[in-house]
């Protein structure tokens, strides 16, 4: 049988930069384990980490490599909380739900921070974080936001006005906005590998070039099957998120892919970046459509933004990023970028991740709706513990009613980007 050669990561800085690691071998044959994973992204790894580390056997398939989708792409910003604000959550589902989700809302940069220190993790991680108003009625949401917060127990946040603003992020764009200290930013390829090794270090197996085909679950054992192999489980955990594709049918409808692009400069002088981005925070503004940027270890500016419904990507991706660049650091303006990638997250239509079982051994976990680095790794716990038993903060998820998007398949791509115009168009007025 030919082989057909492994799907490389995409042309992105992380691609280039990442820490050495071997390829994993692809599934041939029959095995046998306690949990399967379908995808090795945050969410995947996550669980699978979990679970190594109650003695628990997993065994995580792979359509591509580790950390190929979101999880390798992203802006590597730890943004804590949900892509729906908790004031929102709670006047959609009621105090019990906020409450809720808000006990467990800065867990998953938690979890990092912890997963970081305890297997020596090398990912330049980086503490701080800011949301950069560009109105005055955005500032009074983030002030807004963190009285909710608040209420919650977190103190982590702080107001800063414009002077203020001018020592985060040297720009004339913003008129103030709010650091979260409990924030920060770091090199997410190198992350999931890390997490990767230490998830095998603890008896978990990872086999890449090994996409599935489909579950056969008899209601006492499931059975996943890959073109070479089939891995029959007490319990299956899928974890593809906008990259699942059809290998889960019932899932398919379930959210929409959205793309995401991102650029990285040459190196440039650290005098110049020390200027423009003083306490080295990661930064995202509050427009709807948001830019989200950041400083790289090595001198770099990582610059994103951007969205494309649907999941494909803009004839330029230079041609989309750099106006939002240029217009935050005119003394940018021409400067060579170095790479150029998209990738696509998951989207819900509430925009609050999409949480629950297919059978009483299937579970899922996608949807994380532009939040995906730290709710992952939160919902990868939460997998993890609902395979052993303790199904409470699994079912405050799966509790939450799902809202299929208009339109249904062939419909919700224009109908959400007449939404983001809307939204849009509030964003550049001010309303």
């Amino acid at each position: 049988m030919s082989v057909p050669a492994r799907a490389a990561h995409a042309p992105s800085y992380y691609a280039a930069t990442r820490n050495a690691t071997p390829l994993r071998p692809a599934l041939v044959g029959d095995v046998h384990a306690d949990v399967c994973i379908i995808g090795a992204g945050f969410t995947g790894i996550s669980a699978a980490l979990t679970l190594a580390e109650a003695g628990i056997r997993a065994v995580v398939l792979e359509a591509k490599q580790i950390g190929w989708g979101a999880s390798g792409r992203n802006g590597g910003q730890i943004v804590n909380g949900y892509s729906r604000d908790l004031g929102v959550i709670e006047a959609r589902y009621g105090a019990a739900a906020a409450k809720a989700l808000g006990a467990m809302a800065m867990e998953g940069g938690d979890i990092i921070r912890d997963r970081v220190a305890k297997y020596a993790i090398q990912c330049d991680l980086v503490p701080g974080g800011y949301f950069a108003a560009l109105t005055e009625k955005q500032m009074r949401e983030l002030e807004h936001q963190k009285r909710v917060w608040e209420r919650h127990g977190y103190t982590s946040l702080e107001m800063v006005g414009r002077q203020a603003s001018q020592d985060i992020a040297r720009t004339r764009i913003y008129c103030g906005g709010m650091i979260d200290h409990r924030a920060g930013h770091l090199h997410p390829l190198n992350l999931v590998l890390g997490e990767a090794a230490a998830a095998e270090s603890l008896g978990a197996v990872i086999h890449e070039d090994s996409p599935v085909s489909g579950i056969s679950d008899d209601g006492s054992l499931v059975t996943v099957t890959t073109d070479r192999g089939r891995v029959t489980a007490h319990s299956v955990l899928v974890c593809g998120n906008a990259y699942l594709g059809d290998a889960v049918p019932q899932l398919t409808n379930k959210i929409m892919p959205v793309s995401t692009q991102v650029v990285a400069t040459a190196p440039l002088d650290p005098a110049l970046l020390d200027k423009l981005l003083t306490k080295n925070y990661c930064v995202e503004d509050c427009n709807y459509i948001l830019d989200y940027y950041r400083r790289t270890a090595d001198h770099r500016l990582l610059f994103g933004g951007g969205i494309v419904y649907g999941g494909t990507d803009p004839a330029s991706i230079e041609g989309k990023i750099r106006p939002h660049l240029d217009r935050t650091f005119p003394e940018l303006r021409g400067v060579k970028l170095d790479f150029a990638w998209s990738g696509n997250f998951a989207l819900t239509m509430t925009r609050v991740p999409h949480v629950g079982r297919l059978s009483a051994n299937v579970l899922f976990s996608h949807g994380d709706s532009g939040h995906g680095v730290t709710t992952t790794h939160l919902l990868g716990r939460l997998l993890g513990e609902a395979v052993q038993g303790r199904m409470a903060r699994f079912d405050t998820f799966a509790g939450l009613p799902y809202h299929p998007f208009p339109g249904g398949r062939t419909f919700r791509v224009p109908l959400t980007v007449l939404g983001a115009w809307w939204y849009g168009l509030r964003d550049r007025l001010a309303l």
